[in-house]
């Protein structure tokens, strides 16, 4: 990834990770993603804007040579987690008059995880300054997104915020600007769906936050910058509002074909009565695709056989997931097929115990289902149209 210069003064010297796939082990990367690093240089200092994931460190310290970085006085580290801050111990090694700039907690937890010296740092607060000449950033503590020491840094010279997560995607592009709003769309309502969606309340707040500030561009930590700001903020708006939207979210699973007659059966009934429905096959599913899906969906119907005596484990996997991320999905229920007995209904229903949601009557059959259950499944999606229909969402 080259040293690009965004603003005079201001150069991105991030890497691209073409090929990552997988991240926290956990969620799946299509599209790689990239470890963005920014260098500011005053008249009298200069910063860092974070690191890259230890992997990357040689990548960076090449992108600091061709910036021509012979001296750097602050490293910000606006998050601990790893693929932002991995990278430190071996800045702090070649730049040794270089500090750690970061918030309290954050230092704490740099200390933990890679052992920063702590009279290697400097502690700041909320709306703390620090002037580089000519350039002055601005620390904007913002907890719990998504980690609970996560801090902004906005620089108010040339306005331009360094969002850290905020405002990311899991993107690899060539492109030091978001080169396409649509894909990048997608990209980042995934992104924000698989880390940031249990913070959704913190997260309403941090933006009613920065509605107040005049924000030129946004940096984040990872894909493209944002040229204009209002484009990804209003997105976000829209995810962290309470509204949800007529859609069904499928996940399930079908051992010997018995639930997968259910769910076309409740798939194609859904559809007849406008409610639009994504299944997710969860053996074949790409589970960042599901946790996309879940944003803004009404309802959450799971598809889970019996395997022994309790839920298929992709199902159990899929209601954790759901009881994880907390949507903020309205109602849930379980359908699915037993052969001899099991307690799958009471299990899945106890796994949804952090969401708050109406729980809409279960459809659990014994064997393969029969004229009788696919009338109840008929009834279910009566009962789900009629539920959108309740809460003020248009039924097409």
């Amino acid at each position: 990834m080259a040293a690009r210069e965004i603003v005079p003064g201001v150069r991105s010297v991030g890497v691209i990770d073409w090929d990552r796939r997988i991240f926290d082990e956990l969620i799946p990367l299509p599209d790689g993603t990239s470890y963005n690093s920014y260098l500011i240089r005053g008249s009298e200092k200069t910063a860092l804007i974070d690191t890259v994931d230890p992997v990357k460190t040689a990548e960076l310290m090449a992108n600091l040579d061709r910036a021509g970085a012979e001296t750097i006085d602050y490293i910000v580290a606006n998050h601990a987690e790893q693929d932002h801050s991995g990278s430190i111990p071996a800045m702090l090694a070649r730049f040794p008059e270089a500090k750690v700039v970061t918030n309290q907690k954050c230092r704490d937890f740099l200390v933990d995880l890679l052992h920063i010296p702590v009279d290697r740092t400097i502690v700041v607060g909320d709306k703390e300054t620090l002037p580089l000449g000519g350039k002055t950033l601005e620390f904007i503590l913002a907890p719990w997104v998504h980690w609970p020491e996560t801090m902004l840094t906005y620089l108010q010279e040339d306005r331009i915020l360094f969002s850290c997560d905020f405002f990311g995607s899991h993107y690899a592009t060539s492109s030091l600007y978001v080169p396409n709003e649509g894909v990048i769309y997608e990209s980042a309502k995934r992104y924000y769906a698989e880390i940031m969606m249990p913070f959704r309340s913190s997260i309403k707040g941090h933006l009613a936050k920065l509605a107040a500030r005049d924000i030129a561009m946004i940096a984040p930590s990872h894909g493209p910058i944002h040229k204009r700001p209002a484009f990804i903020m209003d997105a976000y708006r829209d995810w962290t509002d309470d509204a949800v939207k007529n859609m069904v979210v499928l996940p399930y699973v079908s051992m010997h074909g018995s639930t997968q007659a259910m769910v076309d059966h409740l798939v194609d009934a859904l559809m007849q009565r406008g409610v639009p429905v994504q299944p997710f096959n969860l053996p074949k599913t790409d589970i960042g695709d599901l946790a996309e899906a879940l944003v803004d969906a009404a309802t959450v119907v799971i598809g889970a056989p019996t395997v022994i005596f309790g839920p298929h484990p992709q199902a159990v996997y899929a209601a954790y997931l759901a009881n994880l991320l907390r949507p903020k999905t309205r109602y849930a229920t379980v359908i699915g097929s037993y052969g001899w007995g099991g307690k799958t209904v009471d299990t899945v229903k106890n796994m949804l115990d952090r969401l708050k949601v109406e729980l809409l009557e279960p459809v659990y059959i014994k064997g393969y289902p029969k004229e009788a259950d696919f009338a109840a499944l008929d009834r279910l999606a009566d009962a789900i149209k009629k539920k959108h229909e309740e809460a003020g969402i248009i039924v097409s």
